[in-house]
């Protein structure tokens, strides 16, 4: 099988498949490359109403394809990054289903999605210290942001593996599964997120992910008034029925975000 990334879409979820079990599922330049793109045709999609992130097999992501690394390190990294931050914008709900290593970029990878679900066998780290490489500014805080600082720093100055029940009590997972019962969990919990408005979704999606300037709440009250989901809610709950949101994401609903914070003013794109 030639390393590549796999999109499945079926019930309102589309399933981005890391491919390259000869490497335990290692990304290299051409999947990091190509996940922008992909992203961006799954946010169009009015069909997605969320997004599944997970790795071909019983592995997520053993980290970046070493051999593949033919542009030079700090272009590698830049396409890493762009992936990342490509990712981590992504304007409906991501959740990364994580099993056996998820090391280095794909540790990289599940921490950009909003949520991560792991099976009870997964092992995570962040190895950079053992290859003498700079850890991204944007991936270090988002890093420090889910674990902590102390936790941040052990993974990041040892470069040693934690297993999932360690990466749950510091954060790093949402939730720790049986092997056999991940896929399950997974697809429940994804079916929870498609039923949910997509309103309320994009747009604490965009809050969380820093401050918001007037203009943009200014943005989402006007969504709110004009969108139709707030009123189908309160008529669903009234009629003890199961709410048909229809506000979708635009091509204009979310901003991305560069490494520190800052929107490219004239793409929206993150600056590199």
């Amino acid at each position: 099988m030639e390393p590549a990334l796999h999109l499945d879409v079926a019930g309102g979820t589309a399933t981005v498949r890391i491919a390259n079990p000869a490497k335990r599922n290692a990304m290299t330049t051409d999947m990091w490359r190509a996940l922008p793109g992909l992203l961006e045709r799954c946010a169009a999609d009015p069909a997605v109403r969320v997004l599944v992130l997970t790795g071909e097999g019983g592995t997520f992501c053993a980290g970046a394809d070493i051999s593949s690394l033919t542009e030079g390190a700090d272009r590698s990294r830049d396409l890493a990054i762009a992936a990342e931050e490509a990712l981590a914008a992504f304007p409906k709900p991501t959740l990364a289903a994580v099993r056996g290593f998820c090391v280095g970029g794909g540790c990289q990878l599940a921490a950009a999605c909003d949520l991560r679900f792991a099976s009870d066998d997964a092992s995570f780290g962040v190895t950079p210290a053992k290859l003498g490489i700079v850890y991204g500014a944007s991936s270090t805080r988002r890093l420090v942001e889910l674990t902590g600082p102390a936790t941040a720093k052990y993974l990041l100055f040892s470069g040693e593996l934690i297993d999932a029940a360690r990466a749950l009590r510091t954060g790093l997972v949402d939730e720790v599964w049986p092997q056999e019962a991940l896929d399950r969990r997974v697809a429940e919990f994804a079916a929870v997120l498609a039923s949910r408005s997509q309103l309320t979704q994009a747009s604490a999606k965009e809050f969380a992910a820093g401050p918001a300037d007037p203009g943009r709440i200014a943005h989402w009250a006007e969504q709110e008034r004009a969108g139709g989901d707030t009123a189908e809610g309160v008529a669903a709950f009234l009629e003890r029925r199961q709410p048909r949101f229809g506000w979708t994401v635009g091509e204009e609903t979310f901003v991305q975000r560069s490494a520190d914070g800052r929107p490219d003013p004239r793409t929206g794109l993150p600056v590199l």
